[in-house]
């Protein structure tokens, strides 16, 4: 088979070993033990389409090369490859560095997710141009024109739901569509709140998700691990609309109705709420339409994200029937396709 991505092998593997040849970049590298105490390493792989994790045992002809070895490096990494209710493994497997110009190229990210990212980021910017609310659209653009690099290498999650580089960047733009169909059913939405409430629902999590310029290992920070994605982005809507303020512009907001105040307000009310309970991490339930339009919208484009890995990826325990994954509560069923008239 062509060199597959890391999405594309874990949707052809199976039980039954597959042969192939991959580059990846190393994401982690842990040192442990088997209940007898036998060393083993898990060796964390990733490009930009995913990540997955395989384990080289003791007697791994590689294994004290692989223990010396730098996080960050590129691999090419062939074996026979199988895929089971634990993940993905590798009997048996090796690899070899990358030269310098493949590892350019692996970092360069998949052609096919660059270029899905890309249209992504096209429909945010255009739904942007499309708010009426001056100062709404003014605090969009004032985002994207800041942050938008680092917009773009941010990830939804660390797992569950597009946790992977751009991944926050696709989950925003469905989102946007669904925010802007819904509110063509429901016309008493604000459209414009709405769709400045998915933008900055997650802008927390680019100090929570994200990755670096070059590679596929999502970093951790300390700002992120302290205040979480829902407090920073209160904070970054806050900061930047207060920027604003102080720009010639704003004045003449000063006559607009509603009053700037009250639409600030609204719109930290929907990162504050977006995750719907106070058990699921939201400082505020939701109490206006577009705060519940916003969570449920999340959350459905969250979970149509995971059914997707799992038909794509997941173990099927009999026709018709496939393997739990968490978060989700039980095994799925295939869906029935659409109805097609005969021609």
């Amino acid at each position: 088979m062509p060199r597959p991505s890391i999405i594309e092998l874990s949707q052809k593997a199976t039980e039954t070993p597959l042969s192939a040849t991959f580059h990846a970049q190393l994401a982690s590298l842990t040192e442990k033990e088997t209940k007898s105490g036998k060393p083993y390493l898990e060796v964390g792989l990733a490009d930009g389409t995913g990540s997955f994790t395989l384990k080289a045992w003791a007697d791994h002809p590689l294994f004290k090369e692989l223990q010396s070895m730098s996080l960050g490096v590129g691999l090419e990494v062939v074996g026979k490859f199988t895929r089971n209710q634990w993940g993905m493994d590798g009997s048996p497997w090796k690899f070899s560095l990358l030269d310098q110009a493949a590892l350019q190229e692996l970092l360069a990210g998949d052609p096919a997710t660059l270029e899905r990212q890309r249209q992504d980021y096209a429909d945010i910017e255009a739904f942007i141009i499309s708010l009426k609310d001056p100062r709404l659209s003014a605090l969009c653009h004032r985002f994207l024109t800041v942050f938008g690099e680092r917009f773009r290498r941010t990830a939804a999650a660390r797992r569950n739901h597009h946790a992977r580089r751009g991944g926050l960047v696709e989950h925003v733009a469905q989102m946007m569509r669904a925010a802007n169909a819904i509110s063509e059913v429901y016309p008493t939405l604000n459209r414009d709140l709405m769709l400045a409430g998915v933008l900055f629902h997650d802008c927390g999590k680019l100090w929570e998700n994200t990755y670096p310029e070059s590679g596929f290992t999502q970093q951790y920070q300390l700002s992120g691990e302290l205040m979480g994605h829902i407090s920073l982005g209160i904070e970054l809507a806050n900061k930047l609309w207060r920027d604003l303020l102080l720009s010639p512009q704003a004045v003449e907001w000063e006559k607009l109705d509603p009053v700037s105040e009250l639409v600030r307000l609204h719109l930290l009310h929907l990162i504050a709420s977006h995750h719907g309970t106070h058990e699921f991490g939201s400082p505020a339930l939701p109490r206006t339409p577009e705060a519940f339009a916003l969570h449920h919208i999340d959350n459905l484009d969250a979970k149509f994200e995971m059914l997707k890995d799992v038909y794509n990826e997941g173990k099927e325990l009999a026709p018709g029937i496939h393997e739990r994954r968490f978060p989700l509560p039980c095994n799925l069923a295939t869906p029935l396709p659409s109805y097609q008239e005969n021609a």
